[in-house]
């Protein structure tokens, strides 16, 4: 599932359209052990590092290491901070970050779902400590939920964590009671959808929830991304039925509320997606949007649910927006 046609798959689509040469590449070093330990406990750096040395091994039975883990890990780790370093520098405005492994399920002690080290917390932490700034912004939008992220952030108020998945689904976290704890209490926003939702309810949290938080509440410094694409249609690890047209509005939505409250300041970074046939249509729809332009390949909307099954997950949407709604007056 997690391998390297993955990458393949986007930059062959960014290249068949002739946008690859369009965009500027920024250059990265792989990231220090001191760097990754500023999110992760140094015993589970070194566990990896000797795991993937001595030839490999399982984390779990969803996550393996092999003997180019431990140098892939640490360039996914540098590649995000390296986009921090490029955007907050005025540089460029945004970027996007084709990393791998993913990072968002990684837990400071342990790896999981994929994920080795959480490339978009250790980003946000080198954000706030190297720029002095004092709110980031990080967006989940991959179909599971950020778990690894959240369990960084949940008790601090210098980081919103939001996300948008499907539940029930691995992790089998992330649901809308779950707001942050302590001086973070507030600062965290779930937005779980039933499987079969669709470009519409995911489009209503961001629209009723996540955006204007963003722009009228947090109002942060940088946006950072957690872009997954495991919700389309037909991913075989998910039962979401999000069309490629819905990253396009994601990330066009992204864009516009970074434009209003940080100078466009927004990071994407890849996490999930693994349907390969689709993969490289959406990263592609989010890199046009932003180049502010339209997709090239627009997909018609997905309907196709009974009656019976549309009303209750438009009524289990409901149920979890007018939560946030009560939190938000």
């Amino acid at each position: 599932m997690e391998n390297a046609d993955r990458l393949s798959a986007i930059t062959g689509r960014l290249q068949q359209d002739q946008l690859w040469d369009e965009l500027v590449e920024i250059p990265f070093e792989r990231a220090s052990p001191e760097l990754i330990a500023t999110v992760h406990e140094p015993s589970y750096i070194e566990d990896v590092r000797l795991l993937s040395e001595t030839g490999g091994g399982d984390l779990d039975p969803d996550t393996a290491v092999t003997t180019d883990t431990w140098q892939a890990a640490l360039s996914a780790a540098g590649g995000a901070v390296a986009a921090v370093q490029t955007v907050l520098s005025a540089r460029v405005q945004n970027a996007i970050c084709l990393l791998r492994p993913p990072g968002h399920h990684a837990m400071p002690d342990r790896g999981m779902g994929f994920c080795i080290f959480n490339s978009v917390a250790i980003a946000t932490e080198y954000a706030l400590a190297h720029h002095g700034l004092e709110r980031v912004a990080v967006v989940d939008f991959d179909v599971h939920h950020g778990n690894g992220t959240e369990a960084v952030f949940v008790d601090r108020r210098d980081v919103l964590c939001t996300s948008v998945h499907q539940q029930p689904l691995y992790p089998g976290t992330g649901t809308f009671t779950d707001v942050g704890s302590g001086e973070g209490q507030g600062y965290t926003i779930n937005c779980p959808l039933p499987p079969g939702a669709s470009d519409a309810h995911f489009l209503r949290c961001f629209d009723e929830i996540i955006i204007p938080t963003l722009q009228e509440i947090y109002r942060p410094e940088l946006i950072l991304v957690s872009a997954g694409y495991d919700g389309y249609q037909g991913d075989p690890l998910a039962q979401l039925n999000l069309t490629a047209n819905c990253f396009h509005t994601l990330t066009e939505r992204l864009v516009s509320v970074a434009q209003a409250v940080c100078n466009g300041r927004l990071i994407l970074m890849l996490e999930g997606g693994y349907n390969l046939d689709a993969l490289g249509l959406c990263v592609e729809n989010s890199v046009l949007a932003l180049l502010g332009r339209l997709p090239l390949h627009p997909e018609p909307a997905i309907s196709g649910h009974h009656r019976p099954q549309a009303r209750d997950i438009d009524a289990q949407v409901e149920q979890m927006l007018q939560f946030h709604h009560a939190r938000m007056t």
